[in-house]
């Protein structure tokens, strides 16, 4: 079964009309994209794009041969266009299905938002999902019992968390090629789009492309280890956060702890838990190297290494430049190695986050310079055992690694 994008575009497209943001006005090329479509194996069309059968013959297709065309939302973008010759497009009721002489197979899957997903089965057996734009499966994600979808297109952008329910449900599996559709102006295209769907386990193809349904030999390689840097207010734990959104279950390893009476420490971690998904769990330690060690649990997101490197220091008493001198510096670094070599060992996903340091003001305190120094020492240690190393700057993310 083969699937041709007409398009992989928000509704309104890409860029948008009369939008002057900084996406629209670099999205030329393969970065132009056109209302999202599908046309499977020349027979049925999922969604209309303006000009469609412009677009299938820029894709090398033809419209002559679709027998079923199904519409999946409400049309907000540009005026459709319905060739002449083609059936009329219809809505699914949820749960209902088309069969069509072909020997393909339509079931339309309930969501959460307005509109309608689709199922769509092969005569070769291959399966695909399609999502419309803001959709996730009000329910089961997947028949009872069913194997994972051989491919799976979606809203990942804006709906990362409807890629983690597809998860939990196992109706995305390790070969599932997901790819990511609807795609508008709300992450910029290029490099740093491919490298944040390929964090989730997703990609991104140009308008045009055919896809060979049940070919996972592009599905991208989630990274298991990843270091994200950035200065204060870099954007660094948003980053890290995002890394992880598409995953069903994430415990998030708070090392900060709590600070009795700081009401504006308290205020910073009510905005940290209210803007996690709701199924990730947190604990708030420094015992990281046991959480590392058990490999049978979600992805651990750790924020952040900096305090985690205060503790150490009080535990050592790093602080007293003559405890420091008589065994405070060995007692520390063996504490740091022994964090670098869990980061080897680990089979768990991880994300962790750091302060980059030393580009700043020198600071006053021979303390002050030592933290400095420490975590220069702790952040490469850590970072020569992640595939994956970022540093935000601005909330821009820039790969170091990976």
């Amino acid at each position: 079964m083969d699937v041709t994008l007409l398009g992989t575009g928000a509704p309104a497209g890409l860029p948008c009309p009369g939008c002057s943001c900084a996406v629209c006005a670099t999205a030329v090329g393969e970065h132009a994209r056109a209302a999202t479509a599908l046309l499977v194996d020349g027979l049925l069309l999922v969604d209309l794009t303006p000009g469609p059968a412009f677009a299938a013959a820029r894709a090398g297709q033809s419209l002559q041969g679709v027998r079923q065309v199904v519409l999946s939302h409400p049309q907000d973008g540009p005026p459709l266009e319905f060739p002449a010759g083609l059936p009329a497009p219809v809505r699914v009721p949820d749960g209902q299905r088309l069969s069509l002489i072909s020997g393909h197979r339509v079931r339309a899957v309930a969501l959460d938002a307005p509109g309608t997903g689709y199922e769509v089965g092969g005569p070769d057996g291959r399966r695909l999902l399609y999502l419309p734009p803001g959709g996730a499966p009000a329910g089961p994600a997947g028949p009872p019992g069913g194997e994972p979808y051989d491919l799976v297109l979606l809203d990942v952008v804006n709906r990362p968390e409807a890629l983690a329910r597809l998860r939990a449900a196992g109706a995305v599996g390790p070969t599932t090629d997901v790819v990511a559709v609807h795609l508008g102006h709300q992450v910029p295209p290029g490099v740093e789009l491919r490298r944040r769907l390929a964090a989730l386990g997703a990609r991104c193809v140009p308008d045009g492309t055919t896809l060979t349904v049940g070919d996972y030999r592009r599905v991208p390689d989630i990274p298991r280890r990843t270091l994200v840097l950035g200065g204060a207010r870099s954007g660094k734990s948003v980053e890290a956060e995002r890394r992880l959104a598409a995953f069903p279950e994430v415990l998030y390893v708070a090392t900060g702890g709590t600070r009795s009476g700081d009401r504006e420490w308290a205020e910073r971690v009510r905005l940290h838990r209210d803007r996690r998904p709701s199924g990730w769990r947190t604990v708030e330690t420094c015992d990281l190297v046991p959480l590392l060690a058990d490999e049978q649990g979600p992805p651990l997101l750790v924020d952040c290494l900096a305090l985690w490197l205060t503790d150490a220091m009080d535990a050592v008493d790093a602080w007293t430049d003559e405890v420091w001198a008589n065994g405070g510096a060995r007692r520390l670094a063996a504490r740091v190695a022994e964090l670098a070599e869990a980061f080897r060992e680990t089979g768990r996903t991880v994300v962790t986050v750091s302060n980059e340091v030393g580009s700043g003001v020198v600071p006053a305190t021979a303390s002050g310079r030592r933290f400095r120094d420490e975590l220069g020492r702790l952040n490469a240690a850590v970072a020569a055992e992640c595939e994956h190393v970022l540093l935000v700057t601005a909330g821009i993310a820039s790969p170091l690694r990976g």
